[in-house]
């Protein structure tokens, strides 16, 4: 069941980039307008309930992982 989550929270990237793509598509401006926003909130929806699959402490571990300043501090490591 964790394994739906984790690719759940995975899949909710894949409209974010679709986001990206909207401008060079052969839509109205209305229809582009409309586009954007439904985008966010379909990959906002598929992330938490990849998050509610996953759990608290799962999500917090990743969360942990996934911190700005511990990524810096491991990129300052690893240059060292």
């Amino acid at each position: 069941m964790q394994k739906l989550g984790l690719g759940l929270i995975i899949a909710s990237f894949v409209p974010w980039l679709a986001i990206l793509f909207v401008p060079s598509l052969a839509l109205t401006l209305a229809q582009k307008a409309a586009l954007v926003p439904s985008l966010a909130i379909i990959a906002e929806v598929i992330f938490w309930l990849g998050v509610l699959i996953v759990g608290k402490e799962a999500t917090q571990k990743y969360r942990q992982y996934l911190n700005i300043v511990t990524l810096w501090r491991q990129l300052k490591k690893w240059r060292r």
